[in-house]
């Protein structure tokens, strides 16, 4: 067996220095630093079994010995110096080495390239070819968010919102588009409790106006409803509405808004509406009984964008950087914090306090009572700057000081798209 192994110094003498000694059956690993181009070593190796044995003592054994160091120096020569005829059928190179014709076992020109961090790099940030993640069916919000955040990409469809997470932690997508707030019912909690659980950074954000509409089975009619189904968030927009409209109706909650509608169609349902866009009802065949019922017309609903790296931080635009902190004295430390901000101009824009899960009670000793229980929270506070802000860099140092956690979940370019309240979006 013939097998070549990329060497700059290596000698055919450790080779030949001990034929009593067995060689070695495995080669040894390819080390990239060693490569030399133009520069081959051919190792032949013997497999002496029962009835050849290159360590006897006779004089055929010491014969096959010799031939077979004769025939090592002579193949060795031939390849180094690379004098053998060469013959070429089609992409193959065939060398005549010693009388006979072999392949060349490493092709020079024909090497695998190794993989490099441009091998996994994600798609181009303006969202051609991207995979997108969002929570819900095809027709939510979601996927409308999706679509404006990343124009031209394939949304992916996800049940719960923390399969959109995982689905970018193992590779599915390459992003995910989640709610995080809204103008009217206020923080989606459970997706500030999944930023704190998995590692993904916030790299965008994207302000979606809500435009509710009524949706039903062709032909029918307002008086037949029974029931509105819709996102509990939905039907709390539109509480009002529905009342003026005279609708006497019960109010079921489901896990989404065009899975409501989707509901509606797959089982003929007459005596049900959903609450959903315009665009569930064009996906599965419903009529808009009522258009624009939501409340208030200034319904916004703010999405993150959350992508397994980082984005570096800029100055030339307006940012914003979310962090979440703790500390082990409980809330005393929130002044402080606050401070830190204050002292160097940097605007807040919220923040939102959540129980500290491992550890929810903090115990304090009092001496008239024996003990007391104060909740412990986690904040989350969001402010415009960017991290490659000098002052932004010294307030979070100076947090650093005051808090036993500290965490900054994304830097990124602030969503400054002018949005108008009489706007109709046609999502």
């Amino acid at each position: 067996m013939q097998t070549v192994s990329p060497s700059p110094n290596s000698s055919f003498k450790s080779l030949f220095s001990d034929p009593h000694k067995p060689l070695s059956r495995s080669p040894k690993p390819f080390n990239p630093n060693n490569w030399i181009p133009n520069r081959l070593i051919v190792q032949c190796v013997s497999r002496p079994d029962s009835s050849t044995n290159l360590a006897g003592s006779s004089g055929s054994g010491s014969n096959r010995r010799s031939d077979w160091q004769s025939s090592c120096s002579i193949l060795a020569s031939k390849v180094v110096s690379q004098q053998g005829n060469t013959e070429t059928t089609g992409n193959t190179s065939i060398t005549a080495v010693n009388g006979h014709n072999t392949l060349d076992l490493i092709p020079l020109g024909n090497l695998p390239k190794p993989l490099t961090i441009a091998d996994l790099s994600p798609a181009p940030m303006h969202g051609s070819q991207l995979r997108v993640a969002y929570q819900g069916v095809p027709g939510a919000y979601s996927e409308a968010a999706a679509g404006k955040a990343y124009p031209n990409c394939e949304a992916i469809p996800c049940d719960q919102f923390e399969v959109a997470f995982q689905a970018v932690e193992l590779w599915i997508a390459d992003r995910a588009v989640l709610p995080i707030e809204n103008s009217l019912g206020g923080s989606i909690h459970r997706n500030y409790d999944l930023l704190l659980r998995h590692r993904l950074h916030i790299v965008g954000e994207v302000q979606l106006p809500v435009h509710h509409c009524l949706l039903a089975m062709p032909g029918v009619r307002k008086e037949y409803l029974t029931r509105v189904i819709s996102h509990p968030q939905a039907l709390a927009q539109c509480e009002l509405t529905l009342t003026k409209m005279g609708l006497n109706v019960a109010r079921e909650a489901v896990d989404d808004t065009a899975g409501a509608a989707e509901y509606v169609a797959a089982n003929d349902l007459r005596d049900t509406a959903a609450i959903a866009s315009a665009r569930a009802a064009e996906l599965y065949g419903l009529q808009i009984l009522a258009d624009g019922i939501q409340d208030d017309s200034g319904n916004v609903t703010r999405f993150v964008m959350l992508a397994r790296e980082p984005i570096i931080p800029r100055t030339d635009r307006p940012f914003k950087t979310n962090i979440v902190f703790a500390h082990d004295k409980g809330t005393s430390v929130l002044f402080k914090v606050l401070s830190a901000f204050a002292f160097r101009n940097i605007s807040l824009t919220k923040i939102e306090s959540r129980p500290h899960r491992n550890r929810p009670i903090r115990l304090v000793d009092d001496a008239n009572d024996g003990t007391a229980k104060h909740f412990e929270y986690l904040f989350y506070v969001d402010f415009e700057a960017s991290m490659a802000d000098v002052r932004a860099q010294n307030a979070l140092a100076e947090v650093q000081e005051f808090t036993s956690f500290l965490r900054v979940l994304g830097s990124f370019p602030m969503d400054m798209t002018p949005w108008c309240p009489s706007r109709v979006d046609s999502i």
